[in-house]
């Protein structure tokens, strides 16, 4: 099987609600990040097959194919295609996934894989509004009543179980939430993000992170439901901003004189229980580690997404992972998740952090709706 190398990773900030990206157009804030690929890396554009590129809430502006739309806003040949995917919270992950599948079966090689999602202009959950309004219900028909019932299915339902089963309290969660704080105040302090981020509308840091939180203002919060331990500050951050990672063929690498940065070693998916939602990476990162014949301890950096604290606390006690080597620059607790160009986003910063500290390997997962994750397994060159 062919490799494929990541040649180039790029990101916006991530903007908060209101904040410096809330009015930029989706299209306009992904082009930015192609733009910026490409001048990075000097790749011809014109070689680039396909722009695959991850957006959850295909609506409105974000409708129409805006992998596509946003190739060509960025004034890039009209001869590339793309292609807008959906795999809930891991569409861009999932983008990267397929990006190196086409580089590895030899039928492609330099594919684009990216993601975009701005909360701030389509909220979350906008599409599900508009077929309720129709009368429609959604989004699960009979055959899923069948099968599971009328039982809540939220991801809000699926902290909480995975907080009744793992045995976490209030407390382990916010001491998580402030950690995720202090970690992502210290990386923009020290410019660890600089070089990964193609600034934006005037925005250069990313603005989620809230260094001035402490314990005491964490434990003030109301939860979000009436008997749980989940609070706005355990969960992510409605977010803005875009990630595009190029990826290549060993024959495109020669031709274009790209510098290989990261090989691709492992994909893996699974499904797991849909109605916890978020456990998947668990059981997704056994069988990626499994399939690559490593052990957690062969990996010296991890992002997981911090959807809520429960599923990197879970995760780090079913793996026996080193809190140290997760999230060392923080999560979206405090950076944000941008849904559909989260797993852009963290491919970037993985690929940077393994670079700025000499790490060999790095470890993406994410949980995602419908109880999926994708984990994907990169060695640094």
């Amino acid at each position: 099987m062919a490799e494929a190398y990541i040649v180039g990773a790029v990101r916006t900030p991530v903007g908060k609600k209101k904040g410096g990206l809330s009015t930029v157009h989706p299209t306009d804030l992904a082009a930015h990040t192609l733009k910026a690929l490409i001048e990075r890396t000097g790749v011809d554009p014109a070689a680039v097959e396909d722009v695959i590129m991850g957006c959850v809430m295909q609506f409105g502006p974000q409708s129409m194919d805006i992998a596509r739309n946003a190739w060509l806003s960025a004034g890039l040949p009209e001869t590339t295609a793309g292609v807008t995917i959906d795999r809930q919270c891991g569409s861009s992950q999932q983008s990267i996934h397929f990006a190196a599948q086409g580089v590895m079966s030899g039928t492609q090689d330099l594919v684009v894989a990216a993601g975009v999602e701005s909360m701030s202009i389509v909220p979350m959950g906008s599409s599900i509004t508009a077929a309720l309004e129709k009368g429609m219900p959604f989004p699960f028909g009979q055959g899923w009543v069948d099968r599971y019932g009328k039982q809540e299915i939220s991801q809000f339902r699926g902290a909480e179980l995975m907080c009744k089963k793992w045995d976490l309290s209030r407390e382990d969660l916010e001491k998580f939430a402030y950690e995720s704080h202090q970690r992502a105040a210290k990386a923009i302090a020290n410019g660890y993000f600089k070089d990964q981020i193609a600034p934006i509308n005037g925005v250069e840091d990313d603005e989620g992170p809230r260094p001035d939180s402490t314990l005491e203002k964490l434990a003030s919060l109301k939860t979000l439901k009436e008997d749980g331990v989940i609070t706005a500050a355990t969960s992510s951050q409605i977010s803005d901003g875009s990630g595009a990672v190029l990826i290549a063929s060993e024959a495109a690498v020669k031709a274009h004189n790209l510098t290989p940065r990261a090989r691709i070693t492992q994909l893996a998916l699974i499904g797991d229980d849909p109605v916890y939602m978020l456990t998947a990476p668990i059981p997704a990162t056994q069988l990626a580690l499994k399939k690559a014949g490593l052990s957690i301890d062969d990996i010296d950096v991890t992002e997981i997404n911090e959807a809520f604290a429960p599923v990197p606390l879970a995760w780090i006690k079913e793996l026996g992972a080193d809190p140290a080597k997760v999230n060392p620059n923080g999560g979206a607790i405090a950076l944000g998740h941008p849904l559909g160009g989260t797993g852009a986003i963290l491919m970037t910063k993985l690929l940077h952090e393994l670079e700025r500290t000499g790490g060999r390997y790095g470890l993406q997962t994410m949980c995602e709706g419908g109880g999926q994750a994708n984990v994907t397994i990169i060695e640094r060159l």
